[in-house]
């Protein structure tokens, strides 16, 4: 199966480029109520799953045990941009379980965000593992591990307590088999699983909704997104997609993105969760992708809606400020 032009970047009165992908809404009873593309393929969500990842640390009762904020629970399913808030807050979880940055196991590297990196090479010798964008996620990692009692070395792999328990929960969520056979290594050094895009969605709308899931499970799901969508900087950043879409609307939005243009979003107030891959793996696109496919979701001629289709369709600009083209979406997402 082919995949749909999802997104056409045009200059001048051509098309320039076009890019192919897969977007599913599904509720949490696994409906899907609208698609486009061959949306069981399946995808390495990447970072767009670190909600789920993050299930353990509430459940293991670590959050608690460790008073950790709704910014810090944010941080926790986060893709940050290095920005010094997000790194005081990454190191502060760590220090609330015992442990400095010599713990973690996810690497170091510059912002990808060019202000940030810019501010970085002006007061780093180098960055960090805090500057890594998933230190949040890991400093989350460490707290459940002396929370359950388990040695935090090799917290990363595939055979740690950790990553078992993080398996079990997606697997259950998305109703996909997470084994050695789907599983790869993602950028920050522990497993990533291949899903049907369906399965992913399902997975947030069950998140979303509490449909099938223990009330305690329903509870630390709900207490996750409340805290992201509470906190949508310590998501991702400043002029970051993720956090520009849950300041559109308030407490209306949970959305995460992952590499390789993978996007999730989880709407409340319709009950439905969302899932894009842009097959080429532009997160240009995917952006474009999720922005038109929440758009769906809102009524039209809302001020919600409108600013979502002009986020999904915006002008190019040159480095003289000159309209160059646009990045459009086609009629296989939002006719």
């Amino acid at each position: 199966m082919q995949n749909p032009v999802t997104v056409e970047v045009t200059r001048g009165n051509r098309v320039e480029s076009r890019h192919r992908g897969m977007a599913v809404a599904v509720d949490g009873a696994g409906r899907i109520v609208f698609s486009a593309g061959d949306v069981e393929a399946g995808v390495f969500p990447r970072s767009a799953c670190k909600a789920m990842q993050a299930l353990p640390l509430i459940e293991s009762g670590a959050a608690d045990a460790f008073t950790l904020s709704a910014r810090e629970l944010a941080l926790a399913c986060s893709s940050h941009s290095g920005e010094d808030e997000h790194v005081a807050t990454a190191a502060g979880m760590l220090q609330k379980a015992g442990h400095d940055l010599s713990v973690l196991e996810c690497g170091a590297h510059w912002s990808s965000d060019q202000q940030t990196l810019i501010h970085q090479a002006r007061t780093l010798e180098r960055p960090t593992a805090l500057h890594n964008n998933c230190s949040g996620k890991h400093s989350g990692f460490i707290c459940t591990c002396v929370q359950s009692g388990w040695d935090p070395k090799g917290y990363v792999g595939y055979d740690h307590p950790l990553q078992a328990e993080i398996r079990a929960v997606m697997q259950a969520l998305t109703g996909a088999v997470l084994d050695r056979d789907t599983c790869g290594t993602d950028g920050c050094s522990i497993p990533t699983y291949a899903v049907p895009l369906t399965g992913l969605a399902h997975g947030f709308a069950r998140m979303l909704t509490g449909e099938g899931l223990s009330p305690a499970r329903a509870a630390a799901s709900r207490r996750l997104m409340e805290a992201c969508m509470a906190e949508p900087f310590y998501v991702a950043g400043t002029k970051r997609a993720c956090t520009r879409l849950m300041e559109v609307a308030p407490g209306k939005i949970f959305a995460k993105t992952g590499a390789e243009g993978v996007f999730v979003a989880a709407l409340p107030e319709q009950g439905v969760a969302l899932a894009v891959k842009c097959e080429d793996g532009t997160s240009r696109a995917a952006e474009s992708m999720i922005y038109a496919l929440i758009a769906r979701f809102f009524e039209p001629g809302s001020e919600t809606r409108d600013t979502l289709i002009a986020m999904a369709n915006r002008p190019l600009s040159n480095w003289n400020g000159i309209h160059v083209g646009d990045i459009r979406v086609t009629d296989a997402l939002f006719a």
